[in-house]
Formats: structure tokens, sequence, C-alpha cells
């Protein structure tokens, strides 16, 4: 059984930093790749970040290249978002994915203008 836990949102202001950290239960984290994903009211889900399972390859959306950074520690079964540099524009749940199969019930992010 693999269980998503998110943590880390809020409200900031825009230019702002926050952090969201994923924690998993399960013994299939560290042979698993990992996404951050977000969905804003009345759109879709879209993908955000992704890492390969040893953290060697990482691909962003367009949208947050640059300022984004996903990371794991797959001591610690963790998979974290830094997020710099924010916009109101990522205002949106953000949900970690494992496979793309097992979700998280997701975290808040209020970016303020």
């Amino acid at each position: 059984q693999v269980q998503l836990v998110e943590s880390g949102g809020g409200l900031v202001q825009a230019g702002g930093s926050l952090r969201l950290s994923c924690a998993a239960s399960g013994s299939i984290f560290s042979i698993s790749t990992m996404g951050w994903y977000r969905q804003a009211p009345g759109k879709q889900r879209e993908l955000v970040a992704a890492i390969s399972s040893g953290g060697g390859t990482t691909n962003y959306a367009g949208s947050v290249k640059g300022r984004f950074t996903i990371s794991r520690d797959n001591a610690k079964n963790t998979v974290y978002l830094q997020m710099n540099s924010l916009k109101p524009e990522d205002t949106a749940v953000y949900y970690c994915s494992l496979r793309s199969t097992y979700w998280g019930q997701g975290t808040q992010v209020t970016v303020s203008a």
C-alpha cells in the first residue's frame, strides 16, 4: 500500500518562496518516478515537475522552468518541490504522485499579488 502525504503549502506574496514536501510510505518509492502536479480552479491538472527514481533526470513545465526545483531523498522516502519567484498564476492545489498512479491529498498554494 502506497500513501503520499504533502505538506508545505500556504499563502505567500508574489516573488516569495515555498518548499513542498511529499512523504511516501511503502517499499517502491526508491524505484519510482515521482511527479508534482497542480490544479487551479476551473483548469485541468497539469504536470509541474518530475524526477526519475535515482534523481538523475528531471523535467519541468515550461511555465516553472528556472523557478522550481524538484528533488528527492530516497533514504527519507520524500520528494520536494522548491518554488521560488512565485507568481499569482502559480496558485493551485499541488499534488505529488508516484508513477502517476498513486496520489496525495494535495496542498494549497496561494500566491497574492
